[in-house]
């Protein structure tokens, strides 16, 4: 080798490769490591962030097919992936860091809210009495306005495909100087991480122990793009932004603030924080806390767990096996969180009496779980949403049994007339077969349901309302679809299914498994004080005229209702109603009920007929009515329908099959103090 060729020599390092033969080539110890902390962390891969990037840059809210596809509705996908994304690669979530300030956030994600009227029953809840700071109305509010109109808000939604429910709870939100600024700085900070502006609305509420915000968010971007929201912001980045805002207010929690937080809760029946650390340090439910750390702060924290230990070894919760060495029942967590909701309901139901000037001894509360397994008849006391983010409704009643009944999971629908003071009757769930089943049972020939035959009896007897005869036919069909998924039916082919002799019954018994919400009707809107004088029938009419007092208890509500019939009694004798013999007995004027309605009826017209401008003439009995149905009204007597011709109105008594035709021409026969109507412009169908 020449000098030159020395001189022109470059040396070339590489990897170090091992003299053993590999399969494979070898990886790098960053690769390995990059692998290693994958397995490990719950953040989403490097592809799915790709995934969740293009997502945020323009491919949001297409469909929920695309976020399935790529591991899940809004986990991978969705706006707010790359707030997720930052945050895992720097270290996970800091809401429990040192210091940090602790914000509770509920989230909801609700389909179709705007097409069936939900979102507006959740909004006019939300906004009810005594929710304000003032015990007034809450006030609906938004970005840029102090008083938001909401039914503006609920048009715009109307066709959204869902929308996003927020409760944002700080721990310190009493402390907050302005809780309505405080939510439109953290909906900005949403914002900035999602991407897109939002339209929303909010409202604060002061009516528990912690000041809270629930926000409704609309599901469409400023693109008027449905907006699909990543999983995991929804689960944790929201609530890291609204923690870091109350930190950033209130100033980091110091160690003798959260000192006195945890001591507050060594006595709490309730599953608290402390509990929570000692079941996930917890080896097998067995602790050892033998021995004293050195550590002041661990010091703490171990005479914390003791004390708690001793409260729940009390409760039957824990066990000392040996000084220092604890054993958690199993039956800890469920257990402590079942004493918690149920101390919750216990303040609530003392809350509302209190407001409505009652007391009544805990131990007459009555807790249930589901449908009462007998009629609940009482006054309403108080009637909230059973869970915020949703549309289910709880009642709480002051039965005539002398009890004070709690009763969660209420359909909105059955209690839209029940306000504080009526009276209502809660019974068990409903278990009426549905006419569709009974169509289908009377279609089948053979034990075979075929939709073409039914399509062709339902077109020959017109009596489908609109003439939708093929929607009117699939709805048959999709009732029997249900039916099949639960094993009832089974479907042949696209054209016949199989119905079982026992059809109907089975088909209600599945109706009635299903159906775990409480039927409530409502006995009367006005309560106690407006009944002992108004000139209609009331409920304690038809309590006098029965004569039946065995289920009136003899104390609370029902000792109230007692001396009220006892008033109801001597304004019927006043007013010539009733007369009372020597002998002490009464006696009331003939068809008391019917003259009753018909005088209130009759008075109500006429107030009516001033301000409509209208000549009011009163519905006898057998006569055919047909006008226009305009609204309805609430008497004592009960609720009755107004129906409008060019040239006069009259009042009928209300059903709830006629709401759906609001504004439409109605027609019906009055029958027996109610009305057979027939619906739509065919001929019609009596129901």
């Amino acid at each position: 080798m020449s000098a030159d060729d020395e001189n022109r020599f470059r040396p070339k390092p590489g990897r170090i490769r091992s003299d053993m033969p590999r399969a494979g080539k070898a990886k790098s110890f960053l690769t390995q490591a990059k692998k290693l902390a994958r397995q490990h962390s719950s953040g989403p891969s490097r592809s799915a962030t790709r995934s969740s990037m293009r997502s945020v840059s323009g491919a949001t809210g297409k469909s929920d097919k695309a976020s399935r596809a790529s591991g899940g509705p809004g986990v991978r996908r969705g706006r707010g992936a790359a707030f997720v994304r930052a945050r895992t690669l720097s270290g996970g979530w800091r809401h429990s860091a040192p210091g940090m300030r602790r914000v509770v956030v509920k989230t909801r994600y609700v389909q179709n809210a705007g097409r069936n009227g939900r979102s507006a029953a959740h909004l006019r809840y939300i906004q009810r009495d005594g929710t304000s700071r003032d015990g007034e109305r809450g006030q609906l509010y938004s970005a840029d306005e102090d008083r938001a109109d909401g039914n503006a808000f609920l048009d715009r939604g109307a066709d959204d495909r869902h929308q996003f429910r927020f409760i944002v709870s700080p721990e310190d939100g009493a402390n907050l100087t302005d809780l309505a600024a405080h939510t439109r700085d953290l909906m900005s900070r949403i914002e900035s991480d999602l991407g897109t502006r939002l339209d929303w609305v909010a409202v604060n509420h002061y009516n528990t122990g912690h000041p809270h915000v629930h926000v409704i968010v609309r599901g469409k971007d400023d693109l008027g793009e449905n907006l699909v929201i990543n999983g995991d912001y929804l689960a944790n980045g929201i609530r890291e932004r609204a923690s870091e805002l109350t930190t950033l207010e209130l100033g980091p929690v110091t160690e003798i603030e959260q000192g006195r937080k945890l001591s507050a809760e060594i006595d709490q029946d309730r599953f608290t924080r402390i509990d929570r650390a000692m079941a996930d340090g917890a080896d097998s439910r067995f602790l050892d806390l033998r021995h004293e750390p050195a550590e002041p702060r661990r010091l703490f924290e171990r005479t914390l767990r003791l004390r708690r230990l001793a409260k729940l070894e009390k409760m039957g919760l824990a066990t000392e096996h040996a000084p220092g060495v604890w054993e958690l029942s199993e039956r800890m967590e469920p257990a402590l969180r079942e004493l918690g909701e149920r101390g919750d309901i216990i303040r609530t139901m003392h809350k509302a009496l209190k407001a409505d000037g009652l007391e009544r001894d805990p131990i007459t509360f009555q807790i249930h779980a589901g449908p009462p397994a007998s009629p609940i008849v009482g006054r309403v006391v108080d009637k909230y949403l059973s869970d915020e983010l949703d549309e289910n409704l709880t009642l709480v009643v002051d039965g005539i049994d002398g009890r004070t009944h709690h009763v969660a999971g209420i359909d909105p629908v059955r209690v839209e007339d029940g306000r504080i003071g009526s009276i209502v009757e809660i019974g068990v769930a409903d278990t009426t077969q549905r006419p569709s089943d009974r169509a289908i049972a009377t279609i089948a020939e053979d034990g075979i349901y075929r939709p073409g035959r039914h399509l062709e009896q339902a077109r020959f007897e017109g009596r489908v309302p609109g003439g939708d005869y093929d929607d009117y036919v699939d709805a048959h069909v999709r009732r029997l679809e249900a039916l099949r998924r639960a094993g009832i039916v089974e479907r042949i082919d696209a054209h016949q299914w199989r119905i079982p002799e026992d059809f109907e019954s089975r088909a209600a018994a599945y109706d009635a498994g299903r159906n775990r919400q409480a039927s409530v009707r409502v006995l009367s809107a006005f309560d106690l004080e407006r009944q002992v004088g108004a000139d209609g029938a009331t409920w304690l009419d038809r309590r006098l005229i029965s004569g039946e007092a065995s289920d009136l208890a003899t104390a609370g509500f029902g000792s109230q209702v007692r001396k009220a019939i006892d008033q109801r009694r001597e304004h019927h004798i006043e007013r010539g109603d009733a007369t009372r013999r020597q002998d002490g007995r009464v006696f009331y004027r003939r068809n008391l009920l019917a003259t009753l309605c018909e005088r209130e009826i009759a008075r109500a017209g006429t107030e009516m007929a001033a301000s409509k401008g209208l000549p009011f003439r009163a519905a006898a009995e057998a006569e055919s009515v047909s006008g226009k149905f305009t609204g309805t009204v609430q008497l004592s007597s009960g609720k009755f329908a107004i129906v409008e011709k060019s040239h006069e109105f009259t009042l009928v008594p209300w059903r709830p099959v006629i709401d759906r035709q609001l504004g439409r021409e109605v027609m019906g026969v009055v029958k027996g103090g109610s009305v057979s109507w027939q619906l739509g412009r065919s001929r019609g169908i009596g129901i």
